[in-house]
Formats: C-alpha cells, sequence, structure tokens
C-alpha cells in the first residue's frame, strides 16, 4: 500500500483508492508516475495505490496464469501445463479480503475505486465488469488478452448485454500500435490482432447504449505489449482522477 504525501497532513480526508495487478512491476512504477505526474494534487489527484501481488512462494508467472485467466484452457506456447481459470476465484477473493482490509485500514473513499491491469491483467478486469462491475467505479483496461480462449469474454460480453439494461462504470483501454499484424516488420505482433480486438471490444461496449457506461480508448504510436504500459497508465489515471484544481 502505497500513501499520497498529504494523507497524514490531512487526516479529515478520505481518497480515491487505484488497485493494479502485477503489482512486483506496476506499483513502483505507478507510485513514481503518480509522483512526477501528480505534483501534489496539481496534476492528478491525489490517491492510495494497492498493489495486488503474486501468490506468496509463487513463481509470477505461474501465479498471473492462473489467477487471472478466465477458463480453464489455457493459452499454449510458454503457458501451457499451466493452472488457468481462476479468475472467478481470485475476484471474489478481492471483493472479500482486499476491499473490507484496505477500507478497514486507510481513509477510502468506497465509491471511488480504480482497476488497472495489463494484459492478463485487464483480461481478469473486463471479467470483473462483466460479473460485479459496481465492484469498481473506473476500469483502466491495458492490451487486454481479449483473445484468451478464442475470445471467450466476447461471449460473456453479450451474455451481460442480453441480461442487463446497464453498465455503471467508467472504461479506458488502450494498446500499443504494434500489437497488431504486419508480416515481414519485426515490430509486430505474429499471431495475434489485439489492436482489432480492442477496437472491436469498445464498439461492442458503446453499440449498447447503457445510460451508466462512460468509455474511451486510444492507440498508442510506437509502443508494444511491453512497451505501452507508462503511457498507457498515465493516460487512463489522468482521466479517472485529474487534477484537483
Amino acid at each position: 500500500v502505497g500513501l499520497p504525501a498529504s494523507y497524514d497532513k490531512e487526516p479529515n480526508r478520505r481518497y480515491p483508492v487505484v488497485y493494479v495487478t502485477d503489482a512486483a512491476y506496476a506499483f513502483p512504477l505507478i507510485g513514481s508516475i503518480s509522483r512526477r505526474v501528480g505534483g501534489g494534487g496539481e496534476g492528478l489527484e491525489d490517491f492510495i495505490l494497492v498493489g495486488l501481488s503474486y501468490a506468496e512462494g509463487d513463481n509470477p508467472v505461474v501465479s498471473r496464469n492462473r489467477d487471472y485467466t478466465t477458463t480453464a484452457k489455457g493459452s499454449g506456447g510458454a503457458s501451457k501445463g499451466m493452472v488457468h481459470g481462476g479468475a472467478a476465484a481470485y475476484a471474489d477473493y478481492i471483493r472479500a479480503r482486499v476491499l473490507p482490509f484496505v477500507d478497514d485500514r486507510f481513509r477510502t473513499d468506497p465509491k471511488r475505486r480504480v482497476y488497472m491491469g495489463h494484459s492478463y491483467g485487464g483480461l481478469l478486469g473486463a471479467h470483473v465488469l462483466f460479473t460485479a462491475p459496481t465492484t469498481f467505479s473506473h476500469y483502466i483496461l491495458g492490451s487486454p488478452s481479449l483473445w484468451y480462449d478464442q475470445g471467450h469474454m466476447f461471449g460473456v460480453e453479450e451474455r451481460y448485454a442480453a441480461a442487463n439494461k446497464d453498465l455503471p462504470a467508467d472504461v479506458f483501454l488502450y494498446i500499443g500500435a504494434f500489437e497488431t499484424l504486419k508480416p515481414g516488420d519485426p515490430r509486430y505482433t505474429t499471431t495475434k490482432d489485439m489492436v482489432g480486438d480492442n477496437r472491436r471490444f469498445e464498439e461492442r461496449l458503446r453499440s449498447r447504449g447503457y445510460p451508466g457506461l462512460t468509455i474511451a480508448s486510444t492507440i498508442i504510436d510506437g509502443e508494444d505489449h511491453l512497451s505501452v504500459f507508462p503511457g498507457g497508465f498515465t493516460r487512463g489515471i489522468k482521466r479517472a482522477l485529474p487534477p484537483e484544481r
């Protein structure tokens, strides 16, 4: 948990909370971005940062493959043979254990919770969005792995739309321009058109006409799946928590 510099100076103040997956990488990076861009509330509203780390004793790859994915079918490649499909259980853990833990110990504003996940973390965020959307007020989904299990998440979205008239959330999608197919150019991906998936996902959500949904999306030039995170998150958090002034 990272507290803003103003936390001890303003004892009656309650803060929005940003929850980020893949904490080993993302927590220190977002902490640095918040200090650099935030400027004591001048560039971003101050917030409490919570990193969702991997399971104790787990290899990070094992942990995220199990906890961030939505079905047990796996994705082949480097993660072949690992356990997959624990997203529902992990989302339950966040709601039942993590959120109450943070709210009980810190001066939070439970109405303003921001979820941030990249890649498989973005897939997990989409799962939460369609199963318990009010868990978070804002969803920053970076390069979400919508291709997983032959686009399983698109079916989840369709079933949600058939059963619900609203989706009360603010959703921000970002992806790198190189996360699409361009044979012969090594900067681009070779097997998945994630840019196309991202665009289709945004169009699907917009087409539903949900009164409580606000959505924005951006393709960031010159970035690939690994390099896009800092710029993508910065754009997303500036949307979710603009300057206090």
